[in-house]
């Protein structure tokens, strides 16, 4: 692409007849928006008729391999700024409503109340600020039940509220062999594999 925006208009639409459906494109973009824009300034693009805008037109796009389209939107931005850029991409974020002292706040409400349900908590913390008239609880006290939910995900909550849960005793001993106690009850039998021994002359099992 050296050179190539040097080209005659006369040029460029020989070049268009001769080249047919080839078609180029561009490696770089940054290199490519440079291009463009030196053959947008070169021909003077702004003050060309229509029929010289639609050659320049075909020609950038046979040149960088773009589209109708965004040959177009290149174009506009020369004309918005006299030069074409590539536009620095800047990533929607949702605005925060509830800050991290807000989480705290929840998740002290949890632990005192040991994690009540969603609904039962959303009453607890409109109950703060309408009711008891903590300034603390403002945002807190318009929370949708589904949102508890959310922050209760959030690292902030989990730092701050750690739940311990104490092992609980096993009730029943499993595997532990003993000999039966039936306090005098009848009924009971002491089944074993294990062989007793012989006693008063009768073979044991």
């Amino acid at each position: 692409m050296k050179n190539t925006e040097r080209l005659s208009l006369e040029q460029i639409q020989a070049f268009l007849k001769a080249s047919g459906e080839f078609r180029f494109e561009a490696s770089k973009r940054k290199e490519l928006y440079e291009w463009v824009t030196r053959t947008l300034v070169e021909h003077e693009y702004g003050g060309r008729r229509r029929q010289a805008k639609g050659v320049l037109r075909r020609y950038l796009g046979k040149m960088t391999g773009l589209s109708r389209a965004q040959v177009t939107r290149l174009i506009g931005r020369y004309h918005q700024g006299g030069m074409v850029k590539e536009r620095g991409y800047r990533r929607h974020r949702f605005v925060r409503r509830y800050t991290p002292a807000d989480i705290e706040l929840l998740a002290g409400v949890d632990e005192v109340h040991e994690t009540l349900s969603g609904p039962a908590t959303q009453k607890i913390l409109y109950r703060e600020f309408h009711d008891y008239g903590d300034q603390r609880y403002q945002r807190l006290s318009s929370i949708s039940v589904p949102h508890i939910y959310n922050l209760r995900k959030s690292r902030v909550y989990r730092e701050r509220k750690i739940c311990y849960q104490k092992t609980k005793p096993v009730q029943v001993n499993i595997g532990e062999r003993r000999r039966p106690d039936p306090q005098g009850r009848p009924g009971y039998l002491r089944i074993d594999t294990v062989h007793q021994g012989d006693r008063d002359g009768a073979k044991g099992v």
